[in-house]
């Protein structure tokens, strides 16, 4: 029989992906798409073929809100695309928006990250 697949692992991850403008979340929850820089490209594929789903929560940079998660639905390829407009991103991989919404960082103050220096979230 086939071996399983590596996605079955039950853990969730979950990623704060900043965006230097809003105009790039717009795209992404037009399109169902987004990009990152390729240093983000290697630990977002592993964490998509290592845990069952992946969550990528969008802020853009000075803001102070969250607009939104999504779930990454594929890992990310080569293919490049025009959308962003800027050198520097890398491939291309889908996403499924779940929630469209503005959400003050303060929501989430009691939330901190054990991998940041246990910094608030935001």
């Amino acid at each position: 029989s086939p071996s399983p697949s590596p996605r079955l692992n039950m853990t969730v991850r979950y990623f704060i992906m900043k965006s230097s403008n809003l105009k790039n979340i717009d795209i992404s929850q037009q399109k169902g798409v987004w990009s990152t820089t390729p240093s983000n490209e290697r630990k977002l594929n592993r964490a998509f073929w290592e845990s069952s789903t992946v969550y990528l929560v969008f802020s853009v940079q000075g803001s102070g809100h969250f607009q939104g998660f999504a779930r990454m639905d594929s890992e990310i390829g080569c293919e490049k695309s025009q959308d962003w407009g800027s050198a520097g991103f890398g491939g291309v991989f889908k996403v499924e928006w779940v929630r469209k919404e503005s959400i003050p960082f303060w929501f989430a103050h009691h939330l901190h990250n054990p991998w940041n220096d246990n910094k608030q979230v935001q």
